[in-house]
């Protein structure tokens, strides 16, 4: 009997995806976080946002709205770096733990920015800030057994994560009053 020739060849195991296919899914996933994101952003498009934000009483440490504009793309450009990586190494358990602890965090940025913004609900929002850095930091241990440079990429996230939860807090502290959800 004559062995069957295949014209394609099956993916061996233990491969990380291909680079189409990781840019696929990190451009896929960061930008469903932006487009959150961009949805409940406090600029001229979203008025109402906009005038709640700007009446918070907010700490002197706040930064100006120009600083978030250009600190997010780099920590998003980071978790793109990282998760591209990951996504390239061959899948195992330590892999898909750091993969799927990449997700979480993108995920949680955008739902953040719900809570915050969009539902003003300051005590969750600092909850979930919290949350966000145990997780980041996470996924930065677990990025770090597999390749030490996504892992790398992330420590900027997790630092950014601890200012903002200190900061999403003195706004929750100063504005009980304004906020319409509860921790």
């Amino acid at each position: 009997m004559m062995p069957i020739e295949h014209s394609e060849t099956p993916k061996e195991p233990g491969k990380g995806l291909s680079r189409p296919a990781a840019l696929a899914v990190v451009a896929a996933v960061l930008g469903a976080s932006a487009v959150l994101g961009r949805r409940n952003a406090p600029d001229p498009s979203h008025p109402g946002i906009r005038r709640w934000y700007k009446r918070l009483d907010k700490p002197a440490y706040t930064p100006p709205d120009a600083a978030f504009g250009a600190v997010w793309p780099v920590l998003e450009t980071g978790l793109a770096v990282g998760g591209y990586r990951l996504l390239r190494r061959p899948a195992d358990a330590p892999r898909n733990l750091a993969v799927g602890l990449w997700l979480l965090n993108t995920g949680m940025v955008g739902g953040w920015t719900e809570l915050f913004f969009r539902r003003k609900a300051l005590g969750p929002s600092a909850v979930a800030s919290g949350a966000m850095i145990a997780s980041g930091a996470g996924y930065v241990a677990a990025a770090a057994k597999v390749d030490r440079t996504a892992a790398a990429t992330a420590v900027p996230f997790v630092a950014w994560l601890g200012f903002a939860t200190l900061l999403a807090e003195r706004i929750w502290e100063r504005n009980r009053s304004n906020d319409s959800g509860k921790a």
